[in-house]
């Protein structure tokens, strides 16, 4: 095995992996959540109020993916809202504006994302930003502004069935879009623990010093890291145009946020080379649960941001209290 890819730590692959026992307080956690709901509304239980938490759960669940990743390499991305927003503002002008092919609409959607994103990682890797919050906060900004310019913050609506298909579409009682979800995460859980370069993200995230030495093209990592978080900020835009039949400048705002508390409260670490695809995964589904069932409640928005915030924020703690106690048992 080349010496690189053992810079991995053996606790991501194992059955009782830290990694592992996080998820499952994580989905614990879901669990308890779900009852809770269910004992306060009636309505929460059933197969309608379900598959529409699937569908909610399914933007989220897509742009925290690329979020994912990001945090994974000890990095973030703050553009991924603003991402969504512009590439879908293109897509609409090229497809209802000037009547574009719905297929190279989407493509040109796809690719505009991914290649945003790798305007992060290009930022970062060759410029030598200082960290990933600067890059990205800047692209979020300009990105945003792009998508205000475009269309003269105008939205964009009237789309085709081919386009509205993901976020619109069922197949019996399960959205699409959710499908979509369970394909993704499938994928991803395979890349990261199945392939080279997934191991390689890993290790970029534990040690990129010692990953580094040991041969890995850390910026190449990096650049492939926040080329897919645009593109899967991307993929949710055209979820969200199919789920509303429009694309609109202001789209994504704050969608970010809701990512990396997804991507925390699924057991990552922001200290990188910590996390599993599948807890990010209950990390989405927890926050589309806990949005649902506020609604229900008839509990405000404002409120319901506080909530949030405040999930957020015991998340980090816990996070912040697992690398104590591995430093403690590193010098012990």
């Amino acid at each position: 095995m080349n010496c690189a890819t053992e810079t991995v730590p053996a606790k991501n692959k194992s059955l009782f992996s830290k990694e592992t026992l996080y998820n499952l307080g994580a989905l614990l956690g879901l669990v308890l959540l779900c009852i809770v709901l269910s004992i306060l509304s009636p309505k929460f239980l059933t197969l309608d109020n379900l598959m529409n938490i699937a569908g909610q759960a399914s933007i989220n669940a897509i742009i925290a993916v690329g979020m994912f990743l990001a945090i994974l390499t000890a990095g973030i991305d703050l553009s991924v809202g603003s991402i969504l927003a512009l590439s879908t503002m293109v897509m609409g002008v090229l497809n209802v504006n000037l009547g574009l092919n719905p297929i190279l609409s989407i493509l040109a959607c796809l690719i505009l994302g991914a290649l945003l994103g790798l305007t992060n990682g290009i930022l970062l890797t060759r410029l030598n930003l200082p960290h990933p919050f600067i890059s990205t906060l800047g692209t979020m900004n300009m990105a945003r502004g792009l998508a205000l310019v475009i269309t003269g913050a105008a939205p964009v609506s009237g789309f085709p069935d081919s386009i509205q298909f993901l976020g619109a579409a069922f197949a019996g009682p399960i959205p699409v879009s959710f499908i979509l979800v369970a394909v993704l995460y499938t994928g991803m859980y395979f890349f990261l623990n199945r392939t080279t370069i997934g191991r390689y993200i890993y290790a970029v995230g534990g040690n990129p010093e010692a990953s580094r030495l040991s041969g890995i093209d850390v910026k190449k990592i990096l650049n492939l890291v926040y080329t897919i978080s645009g593109f899967t900020a991307a993929l949710a835009g055209l979820v969200l145009v199919g789920r509303v039949n429009s694309a609109y400048p202001l789209a994504g705002l704050g969608y970010e946020l809701d990512a990396i508390a997804a991507v925390i409260i699924g057991g990552a670490s922001f200290f990188g080379g910590i996390g599993t695809i599948g807890g990010t995964l209950i990390g989405a589904i927890l926050i589309a649960v806990l949005r649902n069932g506020l609604n229900l409640l008839n509990v405000s928005a404002d409120w319901q941001t506080f909530v949030i915030g405040a999930v957020i924020i015991a998340a980090v703690y816990v996070d912040i209290l697992r690398q104590r106690a591995a430093k403690k048992k590193a010098l012990s």
